[in-house]
């Protein structure tokens, strides 16, 4: 298999030095291309500040992250900029979609900033945007839409380009259930269809078994491995609220 994402021993430190935070430390995990991988810990433990630093959002304090064959922590800022907006796909709990412009027109933007030609541009959103079963609202603002077809919105513009890997930060935190079902679903589309490789940030138990892996963060470090393998999602699901109760609480105030 061919490896997209290396983590290799990061630490993120903030602070001075009479009151040093470490939030990630000594983390090292690998991602293979097609693989859909859930991150899941309480709050404040690190997995944001993990995704960020996978992002190029933040920056590490040590250790070293390799997406393709590039060490991100070695990109200058203007070869990161390129990097990310050629290979990074991102997906957020608010959307970030532009209010002026239609659907269409934010997931067109896109291929627009690689110089991507009209016709291509309208093949490959029409492609998509059947796919998350979105056609109908492509021409549509953002104030139009319901959240969960915002959301798919910008899960087509993530992953329009193409990207080695796509960063989801909480995407169905602002959703309600029917709405978070057809996006993971949508994302099962993408990760099977499309073979993206999805690395997902969230705190829900039921988000979380959509995936095929899941690691699991406590105080800044990997605390546990979750497979699905053969598992169904629901079997994957109580192996996960298995895992939250081992870090001491339920699922609605732990992870």
């Amino acid at each position: 298999m061919e490896k997209i994402l290396d983590v290799k021993n990061i630490e993120k430190y903030y602070g001075n030095k009479g009151n040093i935070t470490k939030a990630v430390d000594g983390i090292s995990f690998s991602v293979e291309k097609g693989e859909y991988i859930g991150i899941m810990g309480a709050s404040g433990s690190g997995k944001t500040t993990l995704l960020n630093c996978i992002s190029t959002i933040d920056t590490v304090t040590a250790g070293h992250i390799y997406i393709g064959d590039k060490d991100i922590t070695e990109l200058n800022s203007k070869k990161l900029s390129k990097f990310r907006r050629e290979e990074l796909g991102f997906i957020f709990q608010d959307f970030n979609l532009l209010d002026t412009l239609t659907a269409y027109e934010n997931i067109a933007l896109a291929l627009t900033m690689i110089k991507s030609n009209h016709k291509e541009i309208e093949i490959a959103v029409q492609e998509i945007a059947k796919k998350l079963q979105i056609e109908d609202v492509l021409e549509k603002y953002p104030y139009q839409m319901s959240g969960g077809q915002k959301q798919r919105v910008a899960s087509a513009r993530a992953i329009i380009t193409k990207p080695s890997l796509v960063l989801a930060d909480e995407p169905t935190g602002a959703l309600d259930s029917k709405s978070a079902r057809m996006l993971l679903e949508s994302f099962e589309t993408l990760n099977k269809e499309m073979k993206a490789t999805i690395l997902m940030v969230t705190h829900d138990a039921f988000t979380a078994s959509y995936c095929k892996r899941i690691l699991v963060i406590k105080d800044g470090k990997l605390f546990n491995e979750l497979i699905k393998g053969q598992d169904t999602r629901k079997q994957f699901f109580n192996k996960i609220i298995e895992v939250v109760t081992l870090l001491g609480g339920d699922n609605n105030n732990v992870l």
